[in-house]
């Protein structure tokens, strides 16, 4: 009998994840093997991969040294198969995995990713994560000009003016001029940043809908337009805050993704925390000899 992979399919508001738990870190998940799993004619589909694994049994020492404050690690690939340092949609779905099967019982506990421990608490129905601090890209230029980047969003337009924001992941958030139909926009391939990042960008196009209030498209690094980014909303609010001159109120900002609504608290000393929704659809299982090692 063929030897079986189990999962489970979840979404955060339409941003969605096949997890594979690994409870005794034997399995491990290469790039090929999650690029199957998350194809979405061959395989089962998904925006990313996440590997369910104890932390101190991670392969990466920087997470090992996580195992203290954290249980289990969030061993997160994008669609492609490509290596991310979290997901902020992606963290909402695992910390609903590991209370869905008791592997995390109280309401608020910490888990291990990539860029660093991610605190995790239930907020009614919705979740909610510390994504901790973040930065800009080049504070320097940002302060000085206002924006530190600039977005090709087709061949023959002008390029649009946007600020890098780092989460633990690169994203460039795009202000778009009103001239521009955020709905109309082609997000096909991936819009082109000058200058190039070296390990690539979330590209988050955004449009003001009010105080407090702001509309979101994005192009994620190693998948394509996504129907939601958690951490790209989060890069959003900071970065239209920081448009505004507002960012030390530690507002609340409501952000519209494709996939539905994120709430993102911007928090003193440069912190900021993403609510939302963490749905798991579906559990199976696959026969790993489809599956590339």
């Amino acid at each position: 009998m063929a030897e079986r992979l189990t999962f489970t399919k979840g979404h955060g508001t339409e941003n969605d994840f096949v997890l594979v738990p690994d409870l005794d870190g034997v399995l491990g998940l290469t790039a090929a093997r999650a690029a199957a799993l998350a194809d979405r004619r061959a395989g089962i589909g998904g925006d990313g991969v996440i590997r369910v694994v104890p932390a101190d049994l991670a392969d990466d020492p920087a997470v090992r040294a996580q195992a203290g404050s954290a249980r289990w690690f969030m061993d997160y690939r994008n669609a492609d198969g490509s290596l991310s340092e979290m997901c902020g949609n992606g963290t909402r779905v695992f910390a609903a995995y590991l209370r869905r099967e008791g592997l995390e019982t109280a309401d608020e506990f910490a888990i291990a990713t990539r860029a660093g421990v991610k605190l995790v608490r239930r907020d009614g129905e919705e979740f909610a994560v510390d994504l901790g601090p973040w930065r800009l890209t080049d504070p320097e230029t940002a302060e000085r000009d206002g924006f530190d980047a600039l977005v090709h969003l087709d061949d023959d337009g002008d390029p649009c003016s946007a600020l890098r924001v780092e989460l633990g992941n690169p994203h460039t958030v795009v202000a778009l001029p009103e001239a521009l139909d955020l709905d109309a926009l082609d997000l096909t391939r991936a819009p082109e940043v000058r200058p190039e990042p070296e390990h690539g960008t979330n590209v988050e196009l955004v449009r003001p809908m009010g105080p407090g209030h702001v509309a979101m498209r994005v192009h994620e690094r190693g998948v394509g337009e996504t129907r939601s980014c958690g951490t790209g909303a989060c890069a959003a609010a900071i970065a239209t805050s920081f448009w505004a001159g507002s960012l030390d109120t530690g507002a609340t900002w409501l952000v519209d993704v494709p996939g539905g609504r994120l709430t993102v608290r911007l928090r003193s000393g440069s912190g900021v925390e993403l609510t939302g929704p963490a749905v798991l659809v579906a559990d199976g299982t696959v026969d790993l000899s489809l599956l590339p090692m």
